[in-house]
């Protein structure tokens, strides 16, 4: 009989989400993540500048197809992202559980609040010109149009505390507008963000509309803030480094929506709140024939 031997656990190094691929950092480096408890759970791939500079080129290669498609095409992609994560239920379960420090049940409702987020957002997608565009009263022999437009290559800071559904908060509203997105995932907790993006790279979702980061938050959020063709900044989980990011925000003339206390991801109904910093309203005049 042969003997059976000991199995030795296969351990992962996650690593970063550009452009629809896996690559490891640029530098090679990567760092240790723990539990809530302090349990090493994996090691994940610690970005440079370099990589913040990669995934700003892939978010903004991918702008024209994603801003480009119909409104409709974009709410079913999202829903297909939901539809993959319900697939990986117990998996982003047990990450949640760890990462958050919270008990089964609980982390299976943040799964499923996560879940519903994307469907809430597939919603939304074709509906956003319904609520914020319209055609405007006008003296004159013309009439006038509004219609809000994506705001192109949006930097966005997952917040600290919620390492899935408030990832998903901060990610879903940004794409669904149309926009694609170079998101930094919460530095102490990057596991579920780096399994979303697994989630993400088998949906329907182009390479290069979400590029996922891990890694020191004061390395990469202030070349991310400072780039110049990023157009807009979501700070939910800028935490200290927010007033010097708006600073390098502001060389460059960015949309930034601040992080605000009172923000709750659990919220089933944000209606709009993340969605309208980051769209432009383009308005047409056009004359009437006599």
């Amino acid at each position: 009989m042969t003997e059976i031997l000991p199995r030795v656990e296969v351990l992962r190094t996650y690593k970063l989400y550009v452009g629809g691929a896996f690559p490891r950092s640029e530098s090679g480096r990567s760092y240790p993540v723990t539990s809530a408890d302090g349990t090493h759970l994996a090691n994940a791939a610690l970005a440079s500048r370099k990589d913040v500079r990669d995934a700003v080129v892939a978010a903004r290669k991918a702008f024209p197809g994603w801003s480009g498609r119909t409104a409709y095409n974009r709410g079913q992609i999202l829903y297909r992202i939901a539809e993959m994560m319900e697939g990986r239920r117990e998996q982003f379960a047990a990450e949640v559980a760890a990462a958050d420090g919270v008990g089964a049940a609980r982390a299976r409702a943040l799964v499923s609040a996560a879940v519903d987020r994307w469907v809430y957002y597939a919603g939304w997608t074709d509906k956003i010109g319904q609520v914020l565009g319209g055609a405007n009263p006008v003296a004159g022999p013309f009439f006038n149009l509004s219609e809000p437009e994506p705001t192109g290559v949006v930097g966005v800071l997952a917040p600290a505390g919620s390492s899935l559904l408030g990832l998903v908060a901060v990610l879903a509203p940004v794409i669904a507008a149309g926009n694609t997105a170079v998101l930094i995932a919460d530095e102490r907790a990057p596991l579920p963000a780096i399994t979303l993006a697994e989630a993400l790279a088998t949906s329907d979702l182009p390479g290069g509309v979400a590029n996922v980061l891990t890694g020191r938050l004061a390395e990469l959020a202030p070349p991310l803030a400072g780039h110049a063709d990023v157009n807009a900044l979501d700070l939910a989980g800028a935490g200290d480094l927010a007033a010097e990011l708006e600073e390098l925000a502001a060389t460059t003339l960015k949309r930034v929506l601040r992080p605000r206390p009172d923000d709750d991801w659990t919220d089933p109904d944000p209606g709009l709140t993340r969605i309208r910093p980051f769209l432009e309203i383009k308005t047409v005049w056009h004359p009437i024939g006599r």
